[in-house]
């Protein structure tokens, strides 16, 4: 019988036997507006789908195991538009490290956290570099778009609908037409919101009481968006997402 990857639907002894083999993947993301358009668990969506294919994709080769995703994230800048679940950094730092510690006690010996929530980025790797510090684990943290960046742009076109990631843009709107076209709402809105920041700064500039959710709620034109399109960028984020779970269990 396959070996299941999903820990919540294993039991206790089940993950005992496998715990000090394994790498667990804990994904994080949010719950928060998506433009009109997309559903609120967007993030947690895309970031457990990955995930939970990359992990099948590294099975192949190492035994890899996906927790239960913290839907919730920091996601304060969406605000005043409803349906925003946030919680402070604070929090939702004092939850991850909570939750990793838990996976340790359990036996697993390696964490790769993977994020699905550009407000998580910098605080997942804080909590890593902290848990380093003083717990006999090897960890990792990176957002997915991140590890997968290089394919994404060069073999799947994927700068072709909006910026990368973007917000409830093209490339999300695709990645949702991909996994649930149910759950988009009418056409994807084809004028962008406000310019969103460049990424590869060398610093982090916030400006306070600017927010995204003092605007329309999405960062670029998604009118370009298709499932085709989301299942080519959902492919490339498993199968480089799966090499760097591989890479890191090995390593």
């Amino acid at each position: 019988m396959k070996a299941r990857v999903v820990l919540s639907e294993m039991t206790r002894e089940q993950i005992r036997r496998v715990a000090g083999e394994t790498t667990v993947v804990v994904p994080t993301a949010s719950i928060e507006q998506h433009g009109p358009h997309l559903p609120v668990q967007t993030d947690t969506s895309a970031c457990e789908a990955v995930c939970r294919r990359a992990a099948e994709l590294a099975s192949a080769e190492i035994s890899v195991t996906v927790a239960p995703t913290l839907a919730y994230g920091i996601s304060h800048h969406h605000f005043p538009h409803p349906g925003v679940l946030s919680l402070t950094p604070s929090t939702f730092m004092l939850v991850l490290r909570e939750v990793c510690e838990s996976l340790v006690r359990s036996g697993f010996p390696r964490i790769a956290i993977v994020n699905g929530h550009g407000g998580n980025d910098a605080a997942i790797r804080v909590v890593a570099q902290d848990l380093a510090n003083y717990l006999p684990v090897a960890i990792a943290a990176a957002s997915y778009w991140t590890i997968a960046r290089q394919s994404l742009v060069e073999e799947a076109d994927a700068l072709a609908v909006g910026p990368l990631p973007g917000h409830a843009g093209g490339f999300e709107t695709s990645l949702i037409l991909a996994l649930r076209p149910d759950l988009v709402d009418g056409r994807p809105p084809a004028a962008g919101g406000p310019p969103r920041p460049a990424t590869g700064l060398p610093a982090m500039i916030a400006r306070g009481g600017q927010r995204i959710g003092d605007g329309p709620g999405y960062s670029d034109d998604a009118s370009a968006a298709s499932a085709e399109r989301g299942q080519r960028f959902l492919e490339t984020i498993a199968r480089d997402l799966a090499s760097f779970l591989v890479q890191f269990h090995r390593g």
